[in-house]
């Protein structure tokens, strides 16, 4: 490998030749070999547009000149668009305010940036930390950046994956509203409903996540960009937050703005808590649906098969013709690990020590982990399993004949301790429960046939 030399004020490093990093991001990348977790490029693209904002309202506050804001605009550009992904190395497991990972993006665009305007003859050259990072700390950028991130992910790649599912829903909760089937309460038989309203019940669930992540996501709009180093603002110029978060809204086309007490935006990380608490709210009501589509399809003979799921890869490497519910198990497990991840970021969070939290690379991470594994998993449920999935009419049909909690229906007119005592006859002697009923002589066969109407214990509101 061919190397180059790099100097920051420590001194002389070797640097791969064909990289853009220069001496802090080798330094980093050498002292920090930890683990295989690398720091999210969905962070190091907010961190590019972070950049080009500040480049462009330095520039208007007239303290860069507009040779190299158009060359770190240029550059951070082609970041956002993914040209250059591999020029980000480093680990998650580093300092925990996120300084290596800033400079390694004020290194690289400023190493890019250089080129350009060597290119362009221009006698310009932009400096990683007087220009790139003007006006600017690892302190306040970097959970700027943080917040970007996690919100452009809620909102490009989960809540799109949320609604597609929920549409599916409601179409089969339209197909299935008037098949009746058996309800079940603590894995025991219960009334009946229709599966046209179990379903609207994960269809419920989902509306009411997207509504929780979607007011938790807002305190994300409020970004620490002019805090610099303490909260104080020190090297910045007095409008340098405001404009810059304005120059971001403006370029996402969301609602970003400069948090009203930078201090707090520091030391503070309570709105990303707060914000996966709702991630954390849809990944257990996922948990519940997948469990029971896994639940109801489990069989098929020997199970409930109510529901069937479809057929897409052999279950077994010993049991022909087996079918297992592998996408219910792919979401199960990504729920308890968003699980986990909730309860690292509350711990992360709750180190707020003075003026700064310094556990931010492991709360973007997990906060960034926990989008990306609904939001794919959520995809692939929809396409694998709920968009295919069917009911079993005829074995519904069966379960709700079979079902002893029928009797729940003549409580009104006989009592419950009467009602009680036809379905354990019934369940003794093997017997229906009219066949019951009538033996018991608790009512009559006009009686029973009136009373106990599945169709009129469903309520269609």
């Amino acid at each position: 490998m061919e190397y180059r030399i790099e100097r920051d004020t420590m001194g002389e490093v070797k640097v791969p030749a064909d990289k853009f990093w220069a001496a802090q991001t080798e330094r980093s990348r050498n002292n920090f070999k930890i683990g295989q977790e690398k720091m999210p490029l969905a962070l190091i693209h907010a961190f590019a547009g972070l950049k080009k904002a500040a480049a462009n309202v330095n520039h208007s506050l007239g303290t860069l000149s507009e040779e190299k804001k158009d060359a770190i605009e240029t550059v951070c550009n082609d970041i956002m668009q993914g040209k250059y992904d591999d020029h980000f190395p480093l680990s998650v497991w580093q300092t925990g305010s996120g300084t290596q990972s800033n400079m390694n993006v004020n290194e690289v665009v400023a190493n890019r940036a250089n080129a350009l305007l060597e290119q362009e003859g221009s006698g310009e050259k932009v400096h990683p930390n007087d220009d790139v990072n003007m006006s600017q700390s690892s302190n306040d950028s970097f959970p700027t950046a943080m917040h970007i991130a996690a919100y452009l992910a809620v909102q490009k790649n989960l809540i799109p994956q949320v609604d597609t599912l929920t549409e599916t829903l409601k179409a089969k909760e339209r197909e299935y509203e008037n098949l009746l089937k058996i309800g079940r309460t603590h894995l025991q038989d219960a009334t009946p409903l229709t599966l046209g309203q179990e379903i609207s019940g994960w269809r419920a669930m989902l509306e009411r996540c997207k509504l929780m992540i979607q007011e938790s996501s807002r305190h994300l709009l409020n970004l620490a960009i002019g805090g610099t180093a303490v909260g104080t603002g020190i090297n910045a110029h007095p409008d340098f937050g405001s404009k810059t978060a304005a120059f971001i809204a403006e370029e996402t086309g969301y609602p970003f703005q400069a948090s009203t007490n930078t201090f707090h935006a520091l030391t503070s990380h309570d709105e990303l808590a707060h914000a996966h608490g709702a991630l954390k709210a849809l990944a257990a009501d996922m948990m519940k649906i997948a469990n029971d589509v896994r639940w109801l399809a489990s069989g098929p003979r020997t199970g409930i098969g109510e529901l069937v799921i479809p057929a897409n890869e052999p279950g077994s490497s010993i049991m022909p013709g087996k079918v297992n519910p592998t996408q219910s198990e792919a979401v199960t497990m990504i729920a308890v690990q968003i699980f986990g991840n909730d309860a690292t970021i509350s711990f992360a969070a709750s180190q707020g020590n003075f003026e700064l939290n310094v556990f931010k690379p492991v709360i973007i991470y997990n906060f960034l982990q926990s989008v990306q594994l609904l939001a794919d998993g959520i995809k692939s449920f929809h396409d694998n399993c709920m968009e295919g999935l069917e009911a079993n009419q005829e074995k519904i049909k069966e379960n709700v004949q079979r079902s002893l909690m029928l009797v729940t229906a003549l409580n009104p007119y006989i009592g419950y301790e009467k009602a009680a005592e036809i379905a354990k006859y019934a369940y003794k002697e093997n017997l229906t429960l009219k066949e019951a009923a009538l033996h018991l002589k608790y009512v009559t066969e006009e009686q029973f046939d009136e009373w106990v109407n599945p169709e009129k214990m469903v309520s269609k509101k």
